[in-house]
């Protein structure tokens, strides 16, 4: 019986040591944030041999550029980094029925993700969501208020960034969280897909 406790004991510790080594890994981490920026994309055409008759319409993206050192030697050897969970927040301006911009929030997780390497990140609002939170037909950038970014690797932020203000506007008591009734979108979750693969970082799916 003592030895089974020993084991399990000894075991415990070194999970312990592993994650107490990996969240002093992240924190040694320093993620630098790009240019965050936010345009207005028409959705794509794609010739499937049958044209259909249909005006695209415009989807909201904003995008984010990020670079994140190797926290030791063996992340810089092995090259890459398991995970890196982006969470993104955007105000939308305009929002019909609000008294000021409201806050959408989405937590993407990206695998496989290069160390010493610039990569993207991406969020949308599509044009159906657009029209219904600000009732006009046509998306332009300017509903945007401001759009900003933390980036998590082992769940410690090891950097964060905003288009304009200062970072953590999100976390004003007074913004209006609309998130869970208005959810952004990922890129796999877009027309957007299949296109600019290799300059996106890749996206875990849920495999549930």
């Amino acid at each position: 019986m003592r030895t089974s406790l020993s084991k399990t004991f000894s075991i415990g510790l070194a999970l312990a040591a592993l994650l107490t080594s990996a969240s002093l890994n992240a924190q040694q981490q320093k993620a630098t944030i790009g240019k965050i920026d936010f345009d207005a994309l028409p959705s794509p055409q794609m010739n499937v041999g049958k044209d259909k008759t249909f005006k695209p319409k415009d989807w909201l993206e904003a995008e984010a550029e990020i670079t994140i050192p190797a926290a030791n030697p063996e992340q810089k050897k092995i090259g890459f980094i398991d995970q890196v969970t982006v969470k993104w927040y955007v105000a939308v301006k305009g929002v019909e029925g609000a008294k000021g911009p409201v806050k959408l929030s989405k937590d993407i997780t990206h695998i496989n993700v290069p160390v010493d390497e610039a990569f993207y990140s991406s969020v949308y609002i599509s044009p159906n969501l657009f029209k219904r939170l600000t009732g006009k037909d046509r998306a332009g950038k300017d509903a945007l208020e401001v759009v900003g970014i933390e980036v998590l690797v082992n769940g410690v932020k090891v950097g964060e960034g905003t288009s304009k203000m200062k970072e953590g506007w999100w976390n004003a008591p007074s913004l209006s969280d609309m998130s869970s009734r208005f959810p952004l979108l990922n890129k796999n979750e877009t027309p957007f897909k299949m296109l600019w693969w290799d300059r996106y970082a890749e996206i875990a799916e849920d495999r549930r």
